[in-house]
C-alpha cells in the first residue's frame, strides 16, 4: 500500500524562505488483493485461536470407608469445581454402612456449570467401586484407584469425609502445573466447625482447627515446602508416582506396611528428587474428631507412623536416614511435645513438693510463658482466612487450649509407649474401634499419671526434709532453664513475619 509526502521546497528557490509544513499522509485507495489479505490474516488469527490447547488430565482417587454421613457432600463438592476433574473414582472397601448406596446416583456423565456463550462446558465422569472385603483397607483402595487412571497426568487424593473449596482443584493444577519439579501438593487443611454439638465436640474441634493452622503455617514459611502430603486432599504428578515406584522397587505407590502411607510417600518422592509444596491457595475442610475416644485413636495412629518412620534401622527404606529432610520437622515436633509435658508436671510436682514444706515463695516471672503461649495461640488463631469467634476464644483465655494440650500429650505419651513396647498392632483397626465408641485406651495416660503422682506423693513424705531441700534446689533452677528456652522459641514465632499467608 503506498502512500506519499509533500516535501518543502528547496530554501534556495524559496523567496520567502517560508518552511512549509509536511503534508499529512494519505492512505491509497485499499484494492481488492488488499482486502483479501486482510480477511485472510483475520481467519488464520482465528483459526489460531481457535486451536484446542493441552489441557492435563486429572483423575481423583476417593478412598471411602463407612463414609455414609459425608460422602454425598464430598461428590457434590467436586461436582462444583470452576476447573471439574477428568474422572472421578469412588473405591467404597471393608463398609457396612450406606456409602455404596448413597454414592451410587452420582455414577456417570456430569457437565459443569454453565459458560460464556461459545465455550464449551466441562465434562467429567464419577465411577463408584465396591471392592469388598480389602486386607490392605485404605492403601489397597489407593492403589486399586490408581490402577485405574494410568491415562491420567495427576491423581488428585480425597478422603471421604473432605470438602474441597470450589476453587480447589483448579487452585491445586495452576500451581503443579507450573513446575515440573513438583511431585505432589496438598491443600491447607481446615475443619468445618458448623453444626457442631455439645462442649466437648466444639472444644475438640477448636482443638484441631489450630492445630492445623499451626501445622500448615509452620510449613508455609519453610518455603512451603510440605513434609507430608496428607491424604485428605492432596494431587501427585503420575511422573512422580512412577519414579517412587521404580526407585523402590514397589508395585504400587502406596504400601501396607506404615501407620502413616502419606508420610511415606511424600518422604519417597522427595527422595526421588521432586518437591513436596503445599498450597498457597486450595483449601479443603477434612472430617473432624468429636470425642477424646475418636480423636485418641487417630493421632495414636498419626504419631506412632510417624516415629516409625523416624527411628534409624526399623525400616528397609528409611534406614540410615532418620534426618531426612521430610523427617526433621518430626523430630523438632517430637522435641517440642516432650519440652511441653516435661514443663507441665515438672512445674506440678515441684509446686505440691513446694507447698508441702511451706517453701513456695510466688514470683511474677512465672506469669510470662503462659502469656506468652496464649499470644501466640492468639495469632495462629488470627492467621486462619475462615476464623470465628470461637476460635479466637479458645486461644484467648488459655484454658481450653491448656485442656487440649493435655490430650495431646497423652496422645504422644500412648504412641511411644506402644512403639517402644514393640508389640504388633493394628492402629488402623484400633482407631476404626474408637471412632465407633469402643476401648478405654484413651483412659490410660490419665491413669498413669495418678498413679505416678500418687506414688511420688507417697515417696516424697517418706524422705528427710534435707533431702527434699536439696531436691527442690535442684528442680526449679532445672525448670528455670527449661521455660526460658521454650518460651524464647514462643516469642521467635510470635514475632515471625507471616508473608501475608493464610491457613
Amino acid at each position: 500500500m503506498s502512500t506519499f509526502f509533500e516535501l518543502p521546497q528547496d530554501a534556495d528557490t524559496d523567496e520567502t524562505d517560508e518552511v512549509v509544513a509536511p503534508v499529512a499522509p494519505v492512505a491509497a485507495p485499499e484494492t481488492e488483493s488488499d482486502a483479501s489479505l486482510s480477511r485472510y490474516l483475520h481467519q488464520h488469527l482465528a483459526d489460531i485461536e481457535a486451536l484446542p490447547t493441552y489441557r492435563p488430565r486429572i483423575g481423583v482417587i476417593i478412598p471411602a470407608y463407612n463414609e455414609a454421613e459425608s460422602i454425598e457432600d464430598v461428590l457434590r463438592g467436586l461436582l462444583a469445581q470452576t476447573r471439574l476433574p477428568d474422572e472421578i473414582h469412588l473405591i467404597v472397601n471393608n463398609t457396612k454402612d450406606e456409602t455404596f448406596a448413597l454414592a451410587a446416583p452420582f455414577a456417570g456423565l456430569h457437565k459443569g456449570p454453565k459458560v460464556a456463550k461459545g465455550q464449551k462446558r466441562q465434562r467429567t465422569e464419577v465411577f463408584v467401586h465396591d471392592i469388598g472385603q480389602n486386607p490392605d483397607k485404605k492403601v489397597g483402595a489407593l492403589n486399586y484407584g490408581f490402577a485405574l487412571i494410568q491415562d491420567a497426568d495427576y491423581l488428585l487424593g480425597v478422603d471421604g469425609d473432605t470438602v474441597l473449596a470450589p476453587n480447589a482443584v483448579e487452585k491445586l493444577e495452576q500451581e503443579i502445573v507450573s513446575d515440573t519439579r513438583i511431585g505432589g501438593i496438598s491443600a491447607i487443611y481446615s475443619i468445618d466447625d458448623t453444626n457442631l454439638k455439645g462442649l466437648v465436640a466444639k472444644l475438640l474441634i477448636a482443638g484441631q482447627r489450630t492445630q492445623f493452622a499451626a501445622f500448615n503455617m509452620q510449613n508455609m514459611l519453610r518455603g512451603r515446602n510440605m513434609a507430608v502430603l496428607g491424604g485428605q486432599c492432596s494431587i501427585f504428578s503420575m511422573k512422580a508416582l512412577r519414579a517412587v515406584m521404580a526407585e523402590n522397587h514397589q508395585k504400587t505407590p502406596w504400601v501396607n506396611d506404615s501407620e502413616v502411607e502419606d508420610s511415606l510417600l511424600s518422604l519417597q518422592i522427595k527422595s526421588a528428587g521432586y518437591l513436596t509444596k503445599i498450597s498457597a491457595q486450595a483449601r479443603a475442610d477434612v472430617g473432624g474428631m468429636t470425642t477424646v475416644r475418636s480423636l485418641d485413636g487417630q493421632q495414636v495412629k498419626w504419631n506412632y507412623g510417624a516415629i516409625d518412620l523416624m527411628w534409624p534401622g526399623q525400616r528397609g527404606d528409611t534406614k540410615g536416614q532418620p534426618f531426612h529432610p521430610n523427617l526433621r520437622l518430626r523430630w523438632a515436633e517430637n522435641f517440642g511435645m516432650a519440652t511441653n509435658i516435661f514443663t507441665r508436671i515438672a512445674f506440678l510436682v515441684l509446686l505440691v513438693f513446694s507447698l508441702s514444706i511451706h517453701a513456695f515463695v510466688f514470683s511474677p516471672i512465672w506469669l510470662i510463658p503462659p502469656v506468652v503461649a496464649i499470644l501466640l495461640n492468639v495469632r495462629i488463631a488470627f492467621s486462619m482466612k475462615n476464623r470465628n469467634a470461637r476460635d479466637v476464644l479458645f486461644a484467648a483465655t488459655g484454658v481450653p487450649a491448656e485442656i487440649y494440650m493435655w490430650l495431646r500429650a497423652g496422645h504422644f505419651v500412648r504412641a511411644w509407649a506402644k512403639f517402644l513396647s514393640r508389640v504388633k498392632v493394628d492402629n488402623w483397626a484400633e482407631q476404626a474401634k474408637a471412632e465407633r465408641g469402643s476401648g478405654n485406651s484413651h483412659l490410660m495416660p490419665l491413669i498413669v499419671l495418678a498413679v505416678s503422682f500418687l506414688v511420688l506423693g507417697y515417696t516424697w513424705f517418706q524422705l528427710p526434709v534435707l533431702i527434699q531441700t536439696s531436691i527442690l534446689w535442684l528442680g526449679w533452677p532445672a525448670l528455670y532453664v527449661v521455660t526460658i528456652a521454650q518460651t524464647v522459641v514462643m516469642l521467635g514465632k510470635l514475632f515471625r513475619r507471616e508473608r501475608g499467608y493464610k491457613v
